[in-house]
């Protein structure tokens, strides 16, 4: 990679910090997409929004009240016109055409937070230096912002490059957490014709300048709701005309996990939340539940979401109570392919501030980019998910997450370099 000016590398960083300071979750970064929107026109890209191409058959876990959440968008900084034009749904797209025939490269770079609550203190950068998140309870503790901000710095690159040849399509997905988004830009068709297709992320535990060209083993997931409807009652007077959904979720809580292990491979299951029950001298009329299942492959996901099904609607029996499950997010298995990721590696070699690459590492997490990496290698194109080192201050997903901003510059040159080998 050539010199990168001060003015890019400087930008890069203070949008991510501005993401950072207003985090939104899934299907509600409004003033995210918006600030895309206008960086990316203000390159001269025609920007594509999810309102244009997403359906609302392929979405999944939107449960949010759209004109609360575009008002706060325009409260905390974004474009009226531009909330306006963004409809619906959330995430763009934007195209670099050289005008010369040659191969169609898709990147995705995810762009929403977690629900997580951000510390406050001193020792952590962003409320040190006045970027942390100012939306209670959600907070980039993922680095989603810094992918963001990366894929704007490149966005920018891409317009100074005069020898490239083929198109570079950067999609900006909404709702990676819960891994709800990436299914609805994969059935909109936006890598059907891509040859080739990468997706990264900063961090995953590895420090600062280590770089991996792919990823393997990602686990399939689900995320379901499960709403128990019982019949409340007087716990001391009538505590027979009561139906407890209390202790059917709770029954279902604690059977769920005692799922066996499968000798296929790798399986989870947990009850990440359950809310249930009016008072303490009340039969609990009604509760909720959220669950994942994962696995390592189709199978052995398939196995123990079965399981699960059974488990909650036994429990449901058991007590007679009511019980309604709907799916909320679902990814699948994909596997970086290795002549992609030998790729990234060697061109990451040349990049400032790498001290090691490889080819792959495994990884035990999920990610919905799996959709859009399967559709491309399906249709006879290559897909990666590259790993780019970053030395964080805490764990993924922990209130106290920030990640080292120095490997944004890697993440910027490493795809930079990428583009070059497979579209110059």
């Amino acid at each position: 990679m050539g010199a990168v000016s001060d003015k890019i590398l400087n930008d890069m960083i203070a949008r991510r910090r501005d993401l950072h300071r207003y985090p939104e979750t899934g299907w509600t970064e409004f003033r995210t997409t918006a600030k895309i929107a206008e960086t990316l026109r203000a390159l001269g890209y025609t920007v594509h929004f999810g309102s244009a191409f997403i359906k609302s058959e392929h979405v999944m876990g939107r449960n949010i009240d759209a004109e609360t959440e575009k008002k706060r968008a325009i409260e905390q900084g974004a474009d009226p016109a531009i909330v306006e034009e963004i409809g619906d749904y959330t995430g763009l797209y934007a195209e670099f055409d050289t005008g010369r025939p040659g191969p169609v490269t898709a990147l995705r770079f995810d762009v929403d937070c977690v629900d997580a609550t951000e510390t406050t203190n001193d020792d952590h950068l962003p409320a040190k230096l006045g970027f942390a998140s100012v939306n209670p309870g959600k907070m980039h503790s993922c680095g989603h912002d810094g992918h963001t901000a990366v894929g704007l710095a490149l966005a920018e690159l891409l317009k100074e490059e005069k020898e490239l040849k083929g198109k570079i399509r950067l999609l900006f997905q909404p709702a990676e957490e819960g891994v709800r988004g990436g299914y609805a830009m994969t059935e909109a068709g936006l890598v059907d014709d891509a040859d080739y297709f990468i997706a990264m992320h900063v961090g995953l535990g590895k420090p600062t300048g280590e770089v991996y060209g792919g990823v393997d083993g990602f686990l399939c997931t689900t995320k379901l709701d499960v709403d128990f409807k019982g019949f409340g009652a007087h716990a001391g007077g009538e505590p027979q005309k009561g139906r407890n959904a209390l202790l059917a979720a709770a029954t279902a809580a604690l059977n769920l996990h005692a799922i066996a292990p499968h000798s296929g491979g790798a399986t989870r299951i947990n009850v990440g939340v359950l809310n249930a029950g009016e008072g303490r001298n009340v039969i609990a009329p009604s509760a909720h539940m959220k669950i994942e299942t994962r696995g390592e492959s189709d199978e052995l996901a398939a196995y123990v979401y079965k399981r699960a099904t059974h488990i909650l609607e036994a429990s449901a029996q058991m007590y007679d109570v009511e019980i309604k499950m709907t799916k909320q997010g679902e990814a699948n298995r994909a596997d970086s392919t290795p002549e992609l990721a030998r790729l990234v590696s060697e061109a990451a070699q040349a990049v400032p501030g790498v001290k090691c690459a490889g080819d792959k590492r495994p990884m035990a997490g999920s990610d919905d980019a799996c959709w859009l990496m399967k559709r491309v290698q399906e249709r006879g194109g290559q897909a990666t998910y590259v790993g780019i080192g970053a030395t964080t201050a805490a764990g993924h997903h922990n209130g106290a997450f920030d990640f080292d901003e120095a490997a944004m510059p890697i993440a910027l040159g490493v795809l930079h370099n990428t583009i070059k080998r497979i579209n110059g």
